[in-house]
């Protein structure tokens, strides 16, 4: 099911009640301050006056105080705006077919796509899927002319895989006998939850994979 989780803005509200608590609390404080200044001046011996260092002085960290609250007030409100830039963002992403970068790769029982991402110099790229434990359980050589790659779960010796587990796979690339690389395959799944995490867009996937913002590509069926 796609569902959109709202945490940022709960946090950004949040944040935004404590900005103003705390502005008021400064308020108070700042008054009584005053209060309090006055009746020094009032009451000091005229013969022996106070520093008047000690009155700047104080005045001074009141006002420091007053712009880390202004500060921090502007924070809360800028962090509610990007919570419902986020919301609004998120709309756009839940069913997107995406592609993401991940050597570990859960197998659900389904047909896992990948892509290869292969360096314009291979001419030829080698697989290995291997399980939690370090054991190869499955290797080929790809198609480097394939845009789409797949694995349905088959290992060298023909014996089943237990489902719900993680994979690591792992591409070689060559050019002729000369190795190139080791890269991780593309993974094309689709997106089924958005949320926020530390002000950070993530998404959650029909893979059961999750990545932030910055980590998925938008992926179009070329065939």
């Amino acid at each position: 099911m796609s569902t959109v989780t709202n945490t940022t803005s709960t946090q950004s509200a949040q944040q935004t009640t404590n900005s103003s608590a705390a502005t008021q609390q400064f308020g108070e404080e700042f008054t009584n301050f005053i209060k309090l200044l006055t009746a020094q001046v009032q009451n000091q011996d005229p013969l022996s006056p106070m520093d008047s260092t000690q009155f700047v002085d104080q005045l001074a960290t009141f006002s420091s105080l007053e712009q880390q609250v202004q500060t921090n007030s502007s924070l809360g409100s800028i962090s509610s705006l990007i919570g419902d830039l986020h919301t609004m963002f998120a709309s756009e992403w839940l069913g997107e077919t995406v592609t993401i970068e991940s050597s570990w790769v859960p197998y659900s029982g389904t047909e896992i796509r990948y892509l290869t991402n292969a360096p314009e110099s291979a001419d030829s790229a080698y697989l290995t899927v291997r399980n939690s434990d370090g054991e190869l359980i499955w290797s080929e050589q790809l198609d480097t002319e394939d845009s789409v790659h797949t694995w349905n779960g088959q290992t060298n010796t023909g014996e089943s895989i237990t489902e719900d587990e993680l994979f690591e796979f792992s591409i070689d690339y060559y050019s002729g006998s000369e190795y190139i690389s080791l890269g991780a395959p593309q993974l094309i799944t689709t997106i089924t939850e958005v949320g926020s995490e530390n002000g950070t867009l993530r998404f959650g996937t029909s893979s059961h994979l999750s990545a932030d913002l910055y980590s998925v590509t938008k992926y179009r069926d070329e065939g």
